[in-house]
């Protein structure tokens, strides 16, 4: 099995176990008790920036290990939104990243208003609804790892629980998954088999996608230089995470970053 593969194969089963602590009945009971609450527009957030900065919280990855396993979350997202942040995303996935649910719920308590993306490997309609009940705005889908129908389906759930989609592809194959809408259509820089990164893949496949699209390039991105090509070449945002994750003060290192970026 390549990283992806083996991640998915953990991820069915971690989802039966979230089902056996709480119920599909009651986390449905529990969502629909807070419909009346929308969350922020994370597609309209980036369409409106100057930046489109998407800060990641993320402490570790399966390639790297741990980045900072004592990153807070209570304290960086906060941070991040504090120093300019358009949007952010938070793992979710505790084995192979080191996240979880309760870091989203822990960023809203701490004062985080803006656009929050849950980022976790999404095969399970289940999942739509942990994300909606721990404050997500935005999902991220993955078509590496959904069929094209299961995809449509989770996109559709999602949407009827008031998140947005950002829909992630890789390669020129899965562009087809463009044609169902979603409010974003990311770019992933990595191939989540190898876990080799080329932002090259970003303008390889940007005029690919639908003109009117919201387009998000991901991974791998380190230097405003690249941002600034970037959004010449129609992407509205950028998801960065290691880049600010691995300094002292990921906060301040975004701000430096976000300056660079307008000069």
């Amino acid at each position: 099995m390549d990283i992806l593969e083996e991640i998915v194969a953990n991820k069915r089963v971690e989802v039966e176990r979230f089902k056996q602590e709480l119920s599909e009945r009651e986390i449905h009971r529990r969502v629909e008790a807070i419909l009346d609450f929308g969350v922020a527009s994370m597609s309209q957030a980036l369409t409106a920036s100057d930046t489109g900065i998407i800060a990641e919280f993320k402490r570790r990855s399966p390639s790297k290990g741990w980045i900072k396993e004592e990153g807070r979350a209570d304290v960086i997202p906060l941070s991040y939104q504090q120093n300019g942040a358009s949007a952010l995303s938070i793992l979710a996935d505790e084995k192979y990243f080191g996240g979880c649910d309760d870091f989203i719920r822990t960023a809203r308590h701490s004062g985080v208003k803006i656009p929050v993306l849950y980022k976790n490997f999404v095969i399970d309609e289940y999942q739509l609804f942990q994300a909606r009940l721990c404050g997500a705005s935005a999902v991220l889908l993955i078509a590496a790892d959904l069929k094209l129908a299961e995809c449509k389906s989770l996109l559709n759930t999602a949407h009827q629980l008031g998140m947005e989609v950002l829909l992630e592809m890789h390669a020129e194959s899965e562009l087809e998954y463009a044609a169902l809408e979603p409010d974003m259509c990311g770019i992933n820089n990595r191939n989540l088999g190898s876990f080799v990164t080329d932002v090259e893949n970003s303008f390889r496949l940007a005029e690919k996608l639908p003109k009117d699209a919201v387009k998000v390039s991901e991974s791998g991105i380190s230097n405003p230089d690249t941002v600034r090509a970037l959004r010449a070449a129609g992407f509205r945002g950028f998801l960065i995470g290691e880049t600010f994750m691995k300094t002292p003060d990921p906060g301040q290192a975004l701000r430096e970053f976000i300056d660079n970026v307008k000069m």
